[in-house]
This record gives C-alpha cells, sequence and structure tokens, in this order.
C-alpha cells in the first residue's frame, strides 16, 4: 500500500501561510525555496504540507485539511485567545466530534481529538 507522503495547496501568500501553520498549528518548517515562493511545513509524523505561492489566480480552495490534536477543546481555547476565528467550535460535526476553522486563505481545517471522537463523536 502506498503512504501519503506531502500535499501542496496553492496559497496568495506563501510567507504569510507558513507563519500560520507554524505559529498556530505547531508545524514546523522543514524547508524553504524562496525563488519558487514555496515553504514545506512538516507535523509531527512526517507529513509534509507545501504551500506554495502562484502568480495565477488562487483556486478556491479544494481540500480539507484534518488535523488531529492532544485536546481539541483545549486548542480550540488556545487558538481563540491568539486571535484565530473558527467557523465551529468543538462539537458534534457530521463528521465526528471536533472544530472547523479556515486558514487565511479560505482551507477548511477540522481538529479532533482522540477522546472527544471517542466519547463525543459518535452516532
Amino acid at each position: 500500500m502506498a503512504k501519503l507522503d506531502h500535499l501542496a495547496i496553492v496559497v496568495r501568500d506563501w510567507r504569510a501561510a507558513r507563519d500560520w501553520y507554524a505559529r498556530h498549528l505547531g508545524l514546523r518548517v522543514e524547508f524553504e525555496i524562496p525563488e519558487r515562493r514555496t515553504a514545506a511545513l512538516q507535523d509531527d509524523a512526517g507529513f509534509t504540507l507545501f504551500v506554495a505561492e502562484s502568480d495565477d489566480v488562487v483556486p478556491a480552495p479544494s481540500c480539507v485539511l484534518t488535523f488531529q490534536v492532544a485536546d481539541v477543546e483545549a486548542t480550540y481555547e488556545q487558538l481563540t485567545r491568539a486571535g484565530v476565528r473558527f467557523a465551529c467550535a468543538p462539537s458534534k460535526r457530521f463528521w465526528g466530534f471536533g472544530a472547523e476553522l479556515r486558514d487565511p486563505d479560505g482551507y477548511s481545517i477540522y481538529l479532533w481529538d482522540e477522546r472527544s471522537m471517542r466519547e463525543k463523536g459518535g452516532s
């Protein structure tokens, strides 16, 4: 079976996207290619998210990024205090229990944790 290794998303400003994902979701900068206006950000499991700026019109966000966190409610509180606006506070969603927000380019981000999903996310 294949293993998904990385994902690239098109953004309006690669540096702003890099900083947002590092500051708010704790991704670390793996490397940058300034001449290509691209940064590679890695999560704790080794998955890499590329944020790439384009001269073309940025397409409408076409994917949902789902991040597992240690505690979705604590993460929600921390990010809310940092000024991050959420589309939905932690609650039962169609996909389980978690929170929903948008990054600066409009990509949907779902946050969840194992305990809350198990205890609150069932049908």
